[in-house]
């Protein structure tokens, strides 16, 4: 969350549960849908959090609870965009957002519209159901929650008006939705509206509870006693946390006054007063013979609700699955069966939720005691409901994984191959590695996307330069192993070196079959399966990738084709990143020949300035800082052009030029601004760049300073207080040829330390610059409480925290000066 902790108390609560989770009912309704759910603003800008959602288990659906609005995503896009995103099916999503289609590769259909109110975007209604063939089937649905989300946005700007909270910081609430069918046995119907304490109840419902015809219980107080007494506590806590809209998530047991036994469901009734509460007396009637039925099958069938609690399972199940039968019914499957939380296991699950097509997949026993089975696998088949989702569980002989095979005789018919490579890890690393910039990274992606998809233990990525391949990555291989292999030719016969020359992969299922297709090569200790992989980007060269695992596997020819298709997404990549890496060479070369060697000295003052490339995408921008003579004083200047790059840094280099001239010539602040300012325009339209300008005199240590939107000096005093320089300021330069450039008047006193900086310095993804800048203030402060020294020091200790960070975002600049305390002082600069 972002903002200090002063601002979290401040902030008002989020918005009521009961209104959520009625819009979450209300979306669930009016998509017709499988899920419905809210995603609303948050505490951290640009950051929108799921607030509520029905039909969905939360945990399963964790990775979308937070949704950046600038990411290629249908909620962010309708949120930023105030139009509705409707998407009629997997091969639509696929075409309009692929990096949301590779997470939830399944098919259904998913309605998006804007939570907005009188130009206040609040955030975005969402609906998930089964696909159509095209997005114009759904338009009455869009209509319906169209309508829903307009009254929530009502809503919410009533309730900030009223001084409430409408955004969301929490894990989202998880909603049982209502039933869609009359479950078997007799069912009665009831309400209360705790604004009246009134309940009313159908002639069933009275029947259940035990009443005579006619009799009614109109108040809470009164339907507790119609129920035992060992439930009667329960019942009018439970109808109070529905209201809030915290229902149950699983039906509850209760008996009449009469000993019947019943099953009580409650949701918060989205046709009612505000508050109100739905609720359902059922008779399970003859279930129970059902029940022991089922309990004769041979395989294992248990049932998840909509929230993924498991409210029904045979005793062979609980056996399967290693659970008692009494911890396994009323708690979710993830919970009660924690070995069951596998990837591959939660993608089959979500798949069942969101889609009306049966799956069926492999799990493995995790190991440690002996499973309650014979051999190692469960053969599991889930198949969706309206309602339920009804899973079943056999016993599976083997698996043809990368697992060692099973024995000739044994006689099990072939397992189906259960990776997932081949359905959707592809996509997930074509688009991972979009976002790789350096070659490190490509590599990292694929060590991350790559590997576990297939079951790969090691990695090697080898780049061709001047034609010898040199090791870029390695993961998972002995310290060492490689070393021979660095800088070989491509006369050797070597697998890696020949998948290369020849354009075809190469593929051993196990280290014999390697040693004898090249004998005398070096093996590690394992005997696992080698796949070797040319990497060619528009028929040229750019290495060679080896995937190790840690045993004998064979390579399906759907895996082969897979893994060739990778090859070439890996090698474009790997070439992208050289053209890269190039280019910031040649920038860091700019860049380095463009900042000052040496600073500008006078005897009355001291100066010390740092810089700090970037280390994410282009780690080469455009921040400077200078010290020049101006007269008989001196300037210090800082600054930052937008962007990163070659460009970047060419344009910073006219921009010093620029402001050194205008400081030669001893000209005042303003007209520094202005004059860069103008100049900007002509020669780069469109570039923009932030300043700060101090003209000092040394004698005096009266400044004028001017400022461009860039962020406000400190100063530290001689006795240790510490000020944000308010400067008024203009507009940042390269916008506007008029703009006017305020002057302010400050004084530098002996002892004082006046600090200049750019934004990498304070800022943070995720966190408040204002607290960054706090943060910077504190630690000069600190610091320049410390014994005497030279002011370099100062400037080491406030950059310490950021040089050690493996990953800065943008590039760091600081401008550190002081007026020695003694006269006659001639420090220099730093």
């Amino acid at each position: 969350m972002t903002g200090s902790a002063g601002d979290d108390e401040l902030r008002p609560p989020g918005p009521p549960p009961a209104l959520l989770t009625g819009a979450a009912v209300d979306a669930l309704r009016a998509g017709n849908g499988r899920a419905g759910g809210v995603y609303l603003r948050s505490g951290t800008p640009g950051v929108l959090r799921l607030a509520v959602v029905t039909g969905l288990p939360g945990p399963l659906f964790r990775p979308w609870w937070r949704v950046h609005v600038d990411r290629p995503f249908p909620v962010a896009d309708v949120h930023r965009t105030g139009t509705p995103v409707v998407l009629a099916n997997a091969t639509d999503a696929m075409r309009r957002y692929p990096q949301f289609a590779a997470g939830l590769p399944f098919q259904f259909a998913a309605l998006n519209v804007p939570v907005v109110a009188e130009g206040v975007s609040f955030g975005v209604m969402t609906a998930l159901r089964d696909a159509v063939a095209d997005a114009g089937e759904l338009l009455a649905e869009r209509e319906r929650l169209a309508e829903a989300a307009n009254a929530l946005a009502k809503a919410l700007l009533r309730l900030e008006a009223e001084g409430g909270g409408t955004v969301w910081d929490d894990d989202p609430l998880c909603v049982r939705p209502p039933a869609t069918a009359s479950p078997p046995g007799r069912v009665g119907r009831f309400s209360w509206d705790p604004a009246s304490d009134t309940v009313l109840a159908d002639d069933q419902a009275r029947a259940l509870f035990g009443l005579p015809p006619g009799a009614l219980p109109r108040t809470l107080d009164a339907l507790a006693r119609v129920v035992d007494p060992a439930d009667a506590h329960r019942l009018p806590d439970l109808l109070h946390r529905t209201a809030e809209g915290r229902p149950p998530t699983v039906p509850i047991e209760v008996r009449s006054a009469a000993g019947g036994l019943r099953l009580l469901e409650l949701w918060p009734a989205s046709d009612g007063a505000p508050g109100a509460v739905t609720g359902v007396l059922l008779d399970p009637g003859p279930g129970a013979l059902a029940d022991g039925a089922a309990d004769l099958l041979p395989e294992g069938v248990f049932c998840l609700d909509r929230l993924g609690l498991v409210v029904y399972a045979n005793a062979r199940a609980a056996e399967l699955l290693g659970v008692e039968r009494a911890r396994l019914v009323g708690r979710p499957l993830w919970d009660a069966v924690p070995w069951l939380s596998q990837p591959a296991c939660e993608e089959h699950l979500r798949g069942a939720l969101l889609s009306p097509e049966p799956v069926h997949f492999h799990v493995r026993w995790p190991g440690g005691e002996p499973p309650p089975f014979e051999g190692d696998w469960l053969s599991m088949a889930v198949y969706p409901g309206a309602d339920l989702v009804t899973c079943t569980a056999v016993p599976a002989t083997r698996m043809p994984d990368d697992s060692a095979p099973a024995p000739e005789d044994s006689g099990a018919p072939p397992a189906e191959d259960t990776s997932t490579a081949p359905l959707y890890r592809p996509i997930l690393l074509a688009i991972a590695l979009t976002e790789a910039v350096t070659a490190r990274q490509v590599s990292a992606v694929v060590m991350q996307e790559l590997l576990p998809a297939f079951g790969g233990r090691r990695l090697a990525i080898y780049l061709l330069q001047e034609r010898h391949l040199y090791l870029a990555w390695e993961s998972g291989f002995p310290e060492g192993f490689l070393a021979p292999f660095e800088g070989v030719g491509l006369d050797a016969h070597l697998p890696g070196v020949e998948t290369l020359t020849t354009g075809r992969p190469l593929f051993f299922d196990s280290m014999e079959e390697l040693a004898a297709a090249y004998p005398g090569i070096r093996l590690d200790a394992t005997v696992g399966a080698r796949a070797f992989l040319p990497l060619i980007a528009s028929g040229r060269p750019v290495g060679s990738c080896i995937l190790g695992f840690d045993r004998p596997r064979s390579f399906s020819s759907e895996e082969r084709t897979v893994l060739t298709a990778l090859a070439g997404l890996i090698a474009h990549a790997m070439e992208k990143a050289q053209r890269y890496d190039t280019e910031a060479a040649l920038a860091r070369g700019l860049q380095q020949a463009l900042l000052p060697r040496r600073l500008s000295q006078h005897a009355r003052v001291e100066t010390a300035g740092r810089y700090l490339p970037g280390t994410e995408g282009m780690d080469v921008g455009g921040d400077w800082y200078d010290v020049v003579g101006a007269g008989d004083g001196l300037a210090l200047v800082i600054g930052d052009v937008q962007g990163h790059g070659v460009q970047a840094a060419a344009t910073m280099g006219q921009l010093r030029s620029a402001v050194r001239a205008f400081a030669l010539g001893d000209h005042p602040p303003e007209q520094v601004m202005s004059g860069t300012n103008r100049l900007l325009i002509d020669l780069d339209p469109g570039q923009f760049a932030s300043c700060c300008y101090v003209r000092l005199d040394p004698v005096t240590g009266r400044a004028r300073a001017a400022r461009a939107g860039h962020l406000p000096p400190l100063l530290r005093h001689p006795d240790g207080r510490t000020d944000v320089v308010e400067l008024p300021g203009g507009v940042v330069l390269g916008v506007d040829p008029r703009a006017h450039y305020p002057v302010t008047e400050l004084v530098l006193e002996p002892g004082a330390i006046l600090a200049l900086y750019t934004d990498g310095l304070v800022e943070r993804p995720g966190h408040d610059i204002d607290d960054g800048i706090a943060a910077l203030r504190a630690a000069l402060a600190e610091a320049g409480s410390r014994p005497s020294g030279p002011l370099a020091d100062v400037a080491d200790r406030l950059t310490v925290t950021a040089r050690h960070l493996v990953d800065r975002p943008d590039d760091i600049a600081l401008l550190l000066a002081t007026r020695p305390e003694g006269p006659g002082d001639h420090p220099g600069s730093t």
